[in-house]
């Protein structure tokens, strides 16, 4: 059992999924909060998903106030540090350089690939926590 957990956790560092923030998470926990971890991802899914939905909203206006759109990416790449989420904080890291330049389509492409990576990302969490 132990011996899967650590190949499943490997295989999301190998994917690109997790930075090394994760393991100083897991460094964190110990007998006193043996569900630290968990509870810390819990947060940020519970947290990030207001973000995602705002991002969405303001996708959805005509015009796009890129600083809005900016400010929500911030705090969103912000969480993703917290925990060590390789790929959405990255995806979150491209969609503010699109703000930047005034790019809406690029805005919009890369805000559904951070939705595709952040939902891969609860899954195989889920899987993992299990």
């Amino acid at each position: 059992m132990q011996r899967q957990l650590a190949n499943m956790k490997q295989s999301l560092f190998d994917q690109g999924y997790l930075d090394e923030q994760f393991v100083q998470l897991e460094e964190l926990q110990d007998d006193a909060n043996p569900n630290f971890v968990e509870e810390v991802v819990t947060l940020y899914y519970r947290d990030s998903a207001r973000l995602v939905q705002n991002i969405d909203q303001a996708l959805e206006k005509s015009p796009l106030d890129f600083s809005k759109l900016d400010s929500y990416m911030h705090q969103l790449k912000g969480s993703c540090s917290s925990i060590g989420a390789k790929k959405v904080k990255s995806e979150c890291t491209q969609f503010r350089e699109y703000c930047r330049v005034g790019n809406g389509d690029g805005c919009k492409r890369s805000f559904q690939q951070l939705k595709k990576e952040y939902a891969t990302l609860r899954k195989k969490l889920e899987v993992y926590f299990q």
